[in-house]
């Protein structure tokens, strides 16, 4: 069912997504098994979107698919717009005939449970080099006038995206505020002399954009055969070692050589006494103001091509956000900034239609971030993990209050997995040993059974109590799907060295699942 096709829930609905009662798996791309290390938008790709098919799901949800930088994370990316390289299918490439897929059969051995950062993107990198020498040297005049029609629709971004890479390896990988003074300033002749100097550096990279964008529309084109929504993510603020920065310095707060003079985070709350130092830039959103917000425009109309509804990140952050001086050791030090609230959405709406956004509104909300949520009808989010959590949210998370108009998870990717969470005990979480009791006390005695049932099987009773609950849309991480341990954990927050690693085996993705999800979807009429 096409989203113009789908029901509203009833004749007053504000939804801004039209989408029928819905579930769906959360997996990432790079979490998809295969040969080269890292998952790809090729043949594993096109095995999951099959499962999902014939599991009964409607949606899959991805992070951000933007080129990773610090800490390969998916929320610090070196763009906004830009699709992440290491996602290319190399076994594509040789379909085209871009690579050698002789030589593709002695590419080294990788880990079929994790990505090895380290090893897979100079393997990757060399790959994508040769790909690129193929095609600028044997490629036809047809092939070439794709290239710059595609060129000439990304033109908004991606002259400045392809320098940006280019200019960065030039400079040994530092941040652009290290680069040479007149083209970190962004000077007229010293940009056309890096572009004349890097011609060759900046065809590979814009080559490696019309992969990606060729080889996701593949993968939208099978969603839509297979009756599949994709449902994407968009960070709230952008990292500042990106090319957004440097290419739109007078829409940050930064000093003269491009520093930040102010940084993003979360004030101190139940779980972390110091608060979260994110460390990206403040939009100058007084500015951004006078452009009628074209360059959000130009961002989610961006992201909209890639996906069908979108999470937008940290809403919060839109009505109002936490701002901490640039230096300070932890976000103690910040203070509440009003966003540009009402007046954003109300741009992006007149330019771009109906928005499907779900707005991220966990944590700490006050009235006035919900009061802008259900304005335009955004859905909220609930995270079924917290149900009986010390959190000031839990009641609302338990599946027994939710509404309608919602997006109901058993965890996300910040989160353990529920295996994970209910194996886990004080030392890896910031509950006291009396508060994990009545934890797990309070969710046996939810489910009406005893703790040995739940040791068996707490992911499937959670899923089940989701797809059971009035929420429009579930969302299930595939490592719930698969009764994952801690092991498989995505992300934890603040921390560095294991996240955004985990990697689905192959294998995984058997007849028997997906039939006890369809099981679920037929009971529950999702």
């Amino acid at each position: 069912m096409a989203l113009s096709e789908s029901q509203p829930c009833n004749s007053a609905c504000t939804c801004s997504i039209h989408l029928s009662r819905s579930s769906g798996i959360l997996l990432h791309p790079t979490s998809l098994h295969g040969r080269y290390g890292v998952g790809e938008l090729g043949p594993e790709a096109f095995e999951f979107i099959d499962f999902l098919q014939a599991a009964g799901q409607k949606l899959w949800q991805v992070l951000p698919l933007n080129p990773t930088g610090y800490g390969d994370s998916p929320y610090q990316c070196f763009s906004a717009f830009a699709g992440n390289p290491l996602l290319i299918s190399l076994d594509r490439l040789a379909e085209i005939g871009v690579l050698d897929r002789a030589e593709l059969r002695y590419a080294p051995k990788f880990c079929d449970c994790e990505v090895e950062f380290g090893r897979v993107i100079p393997h990757k990198r060399d790959q994508l080099l040769s790909a690129a020498r193929t095609f600028f040297r044997d490629s036809s005049p047809q092939q070439r006038a794709e290239l710059d029609a595609f060129r000439e629709a990304q033109r908004r971004w991606l002259p400045d995206f392809a320098l940006f890479m280019a200019a960065k390896e030039a400079h040994g990988g530092v941040a652009w505020t290290e680069w040479d003074p007149a083209l970190r300033a962004r000077k007229p002749k010293a940009l056309a002399d890096w572009r004349e100097r890097l011609a060759a550096q900046i065809a590979d990279h814009e080559y490696w954009q019309f992969e990606f964008f060729r080889q996701w529309r593949s993968i939208q084109t099978r969603c839509a055969e297979r009756g599949i929504h994709i449902m994407g993510d968009a960070p709230i603020y952008v990292a500042h070692d990106s090319a957004d920065v440097w290419a739109n310095q007078n829409s940050f707060w930064l000093d003269e050589a491009g520093r930040p003079l102010t940084v993003a985070g979360v004030p101190p709350d139940y779980f972390s006494a110091t608060g979260q130092l994110w460390g990206n830039p403040i939009y100058r959103w007084d500015l951004m103001r006078e452009s009628g917000y074209q360059w959000w425009i130009d961002r989610l109309r961006a992201i909209f091509g890639l996906f069908e509804i979108i999470r937008l990140d940290h809403f919060r952050g839109f009505e109002a956000y936490w701002e901490v001086p640039a230096g300070e050791p932890t976000a103690v030090n910040g203070k509440w900034v009003e966003g540009p609230g009402r007046e954003l959405f109300i741009a992006l709406r007149n330019a771009l239609g109906n928005l499907p956004v779900v707005a991220e509104n966990l944590g700490v909300i006050t009235p006035e971030v919900e009061a802008l949520r259900k304005e335009f009808g955004f859905p909220g989010m609930a995270i079924a993990q917290f149900a009986f959590s010390k959190d000031e949210q839990a009641p609302s998370f338990r599946p027994h209050n939710y509404v309608r108009n919602l997006v109901a998870y058993t965890g996300g990717h910040d989160n353990d997995t529920m295996i994970g969470w209910w194996r886990s005990g004080v030392e890896d979480s910031t509950r006291t040993e009396a508060e994990l009791r009545k934890e797990k006390t309070d969710t046996a005695a939810y489910f009406g059974v005893t703790k040995e049932q739940l040791d068996r099987e707490v992911n499937w009773l959670f899923i089940r109590a989701v797809y059971a609950s009035v929420a429009r849309i579930v969302l299930v991480p595939m490592q719930d799907v698969l009764g994952l341990g801690s092991e498989a954990r995505m992300n934890v927050p603040g921390t560095m060295g294991r996240n955004w690693k985990w990697r689905m085996k192959p294998g995984s993705l058997t007849s028997e699942l997906a039939e006890r999800l369809r099981e679920f979807t037929r009971i529950y009429e999702r």
